[in-house]
């Protein structure tokens, strides 16, 4: 198999709120716009891509009609720093303040209008003890 692309798509009710959510606090852009989907790029890569569907569309196989939840999107950034100072005047819920975890990364946790949760992380060297878990390419390094 050759994956092409990939992207994780929103269940909602609120298609229209959700992708302005995105666009707002987030950089998305959209790409397509309907009424029961929109698919949203990231203006600074067209490689990173969100979508969101209305949960109630019949391409959505009837017993999974459901908005999206229990779901994390992990958003890897350069300055996460700066990205908090923004969600928080913007008024957003942390549910994670920015912090710095042993097991590599400074993070914080908020939400979207739907209940997703929105990891922002930059990866950053773990402690001794998480180091040995990683294989060695993917271990973070600092800056």
């Amino acid at each position: 198999m050759r994956i092409t692309s990939y992207y994780p798509v929103i269940l909602t009710r609120d298609v229209d709120g959700t992708a302005a959510f995105y666009g707002a606090h987030f950089g998305f852009r959209p790409a397509f716009t309907s009424d029961w989907y929109v698919h949203l790029q990231f203006g600074a890569d067209a490689a990173v891509n969100l979508a969101i569907l209305d949960s109630g569309h019949d391409t959505i196989p009837e017993g999974a009609r459901t908005p999206t939840s229990g779901l994390i999107l992990n958003f890897e950034v350069e300055d996460p720093d700066a990205i908090y100072r923004e969600v928080e005047a913007a008024g957003l819920p942390i549910l994670i303040p920015l912090r710095d975890e042993l097991f590599g990364q400074r993070h914080f946790i908020t939400r979207d209008p739907n209940g997703v949760l929105i990891d922002i992380i930059k990866p950053i060297p773990p402690s001794a003890e998480y180091a040995g878990q990683y294989e060695t390419e993917a271990l973070p390094c600092g800056d």
